[in-house]
């Protein structure tokens, strides 16, 4: 992770607050480095782009388009939008009216004004990749995903691929690195800013160990600098494109963008504050869908989390481990006699104590490491998350149809079943501890260590499931659970200002 810290907006933003840019990058720089840890998301590399090694990354780049004859000088002119730091074709503006009620020319995705700019400038030969490109996407039909952006990209392949400025006068932008050998220009901030993808992984020298093994995760408003520029900038420069882009599509509120003007910004560290870290990664990754914008409002990300972390997570872990369920505090043992094994559950009558639910119930369980594999490794959390909450319902139904609560210890065969019972809600709980960690880790972490599953043993690489229906030894069993740590998950409180509109409603 890291930040972009050069172009014109950044240079006009400090000037407007009365510092330097430097100053001002490092102000927020911090800022998103703050968020990112007080949201508990690890990073292996915190990049900036004001760093010496990206400075030098960058002239190396350079140099490599230069020498490669992908750059020549020449005349640019067009509608510049600062906002965006990119020329827009007047294909993509509207007219509109300024604060003073002047007429202007404005960016029809995003309503920043566009101002028009002549310069000389360097301007890389982006009209020579379209067939480069297009093939690249034709023999990687996975190399962006979902689908929808992949085929906006090949769309944009059959306009007009025009060729691209890649610099500015340097007497109109003085924050970004120079263009090597030509004091005058200043390289464009988005050719600096794609370059970290690289200087990051140790380019020119050390890139080789990983490039192009890379994946990006983009927004889809930057669809275009990521899927067509940065893809022929790196062939150009000898390199080959990323392996992947995953593309995201944005949150809106109530069904609108959100914007500072409009004032339903939400704010990352209140919303932490007002449901937890966990509760609010947890409402974000279950509810954002990749492919369209999602909905954010307060009395869903309530409603959610209470619902399926509280009460059904939290809930089951209570019941399964009370004291007057589970008096000896203990991974109890399984009975083969009471849940045999059959070899398909489908259209199975009832075995031992166990019932045809039950064994839907196993044979779910058991293919969720998989699926939940899958769809994480294909940007599909969403997905990954719903069937997990599929088999936390299904678990909490099998606990209730059996009602251990009733049986009696002190019967032998009925102890046998309890203890049945309870070991097969730990196993279903160890697995959804195990498989929740990337998404949950406090939460994930507080129900494994009341299981008393080591750190060791909690890899997603080997996660077996219910290994005694099997026939295998199963090394939880008789284990002394972990202290009660108390409730798993508190449930949230609706908001403040959502209790004052209902009140006024």
């Amino acid at each position: 992770s890291g930040t972009d810290e050069h172009g014109l907006k950044v240079q006009q933003a400090a000037a407007a607050a009365g510092t330097s840019p430097p100053e001002l990058c490092e102000r927020v720089s911090g800022l998103f480095r703050r968020a990112l840890s007080q949201a508990a998301v690890s990073f292996t590399d915190f990049t900036r782009t004001s760093e010496p090694r990206h400075r030098r990354a960058v002239s190396r780049f350079w140099g490599a388009l230069r020498d490669g004859g992908a750059l020549y000088k020449g005349s640019y002119e067009g509608w510049y939008c600062t906002a965006e730091e990119c020329f827009l074709p007047e294909s993509q503006l509207a007219e509109r009216r300024d604060a003073q009620g002047r007429p202007c020319k404005v960016s029809l995705e995003t309503g920043h004004q566009v101002h028009w700019t002549k310069e000389e400038n360097y301007i890389f030969r982006l009209s020579a990749f379209r067939d480069p490109l297009r093939n690249w996407l034709q023999d990687n039909p996975r190399a962006i995903c979902p689908d929808p952006f992949y085929q906006r990209v090949l769309r944009w392949l059959e306009e007009d691929l025009p060729d691209l400025s890649v610099s500015r006068e340097r007497s109109r932008l003085q924050w970004g690195i120079p263009v090597p050998s030509d004091p005058t220009q200043t390289i464009y901030v988005w050719v600096d800013a794609l370059v970290n993808y690289l200087s990051v992984v140790g380019y020119p020298e050390m890139h080789g160990e990983w490039w192009p093994a890379a994946h990006h995760v983009v927004g889809k408003d930057i669809l275009k600098f990521h899927a067509v520029y940065w893809p022929a900038l790196l062939m150009a420069a000898g390199l080959a494109p990323p392996e992947r882009i995953f593309v995201h599509s944005h949150w809106t509120v109530r069904g609108q963008k959100m914007s500072k003007s409009l004032g339903n910004v939400v704010d990352p560290f209140a919303s932490i504050g007002q449901y937890t870290v966990d509760g609010f990664r947890y409402f974000l990754l279950r509810q954002g869908v990749p492919e369209r914008d999602c909905d954010y409002y307060d009395e869903k990300v309530v409603k959610l989390v209470n619902s399926e972390l509280a009460d059904a997570l939290g809930g089951l872990l209570n019941r399964s481990t009370a004291l007057s369920i589970n008096p000896s505090n203990t991974y109890p043992c399984f009975s083969e006699s009471c849940f045999p094994k059959i070899l398909d559950y489908r259209g199975t009558k009832a075995m031992g104590r166990a019932s045809a639910e039950d064994y839907e119930l196993v044979a779910s369980v058991a293919s969720l490491p998989l699926q939940v594999a899958r769809y994480f490794e294909s940007f599909q959390i969403y997905k990954a998350l719903e069937c997990v909450a599929l088999c936390v319902r299904q678990t909490n139904g099998f606990f209730q149809r059996h009602r251990p609560w009733k049986l009696d210890r002190q019967d032998p065969a009925e102890k046998l079943w309890l203890d049945t019972i309870i070991h097969v809600t730990l196993e279903c709980l160890r697995v959804y501890g195990t498989l929740l960690q990337p998404v949950i880790p406090h939460t994930a972490d507080k129900l494994l260590s009341r299981l008393a599953i080591e750190p060791e043993e909690r890899g997603l690489s080997n996660l077996t499931f219910l290994p005694r229906y099997s026939g295998k030894p199963c090394p939880f069993e008789g284990r002394q659970l972990g202290p009660d740590t108390g409730v798993l998950f508190h449930r949230l409180e609706k908001s403040r200002q959502h209790q004052i509109e209902t009140n006024e409603l």
